[in-house]
């Protein structure tokens, strides 16, 4: 009497298969995550730059109705000296301090002694957009720098 013997195990097909499969799957996910961490900073700058806004009202009535601190018109860093945007009472300078924002969020800041505008690149739009509020209220994107102090 003989006893068949049966075959255990996959075929080199089914193994490329399955490998493949698993290869498409992993590379979804992972695109999936990439993309959902730049939408969470992007989400980032945008909340930074909204309590940001608040915040320069608060400096803006705290400082004899001007947006201007000693150092006068700022045009561009946001880091200049006796600034709105250095001021710590107000926390104003923890908002417009570049290492409170993502990797790749550049900021530019303007003001006068009656408005301010303060953009940031938003990272997870490849560095190419900006998202942008100022002294009337506007909050939103720019697909260029700003160059004075409105949106």
């Amino acid at each position: 009497m003989e006893i068949e013997e049966r075959k255990k195990g996959f075929t080199l097909i089914e193994l490329l298969v399955s490998i493949t499969i698993i290869g498409i799957i992993f590379s979804i996910v992972i695109d999936y995550v990439t993309n959902a961490r730049g939408r969470g900073n992007d989400t980032k700058v945008k909340a930074q730059l909204s309590r940001a806004r608040s915040t320069a009202e608060l400096y803006f009535s705290n400082n004899n109705s001007s947006y201007n601190g000693s150092a006068g018109n700022i045009f561009g860093p946001c880091n200049t000296p006796n600034s709105m945007f250095t001021d710590i009472t107000s926390s104003m300078a923890t908002y417009a301090t570049q290492a409170n924002y993502p990797t790749g969020a550049t900021l530019t800041c303007y003001s006068t002694a009656s408005a301010y505008a303060i953009s940031a690149l938003l990272p997870g739009a490849g560095g190419t957009n900006s998202w942008c509020v100022d002294s009337l209220g506007n909050s939103k994107a720019r697909d260029t720098a700003i160059n004075g102090t409105a949106c």
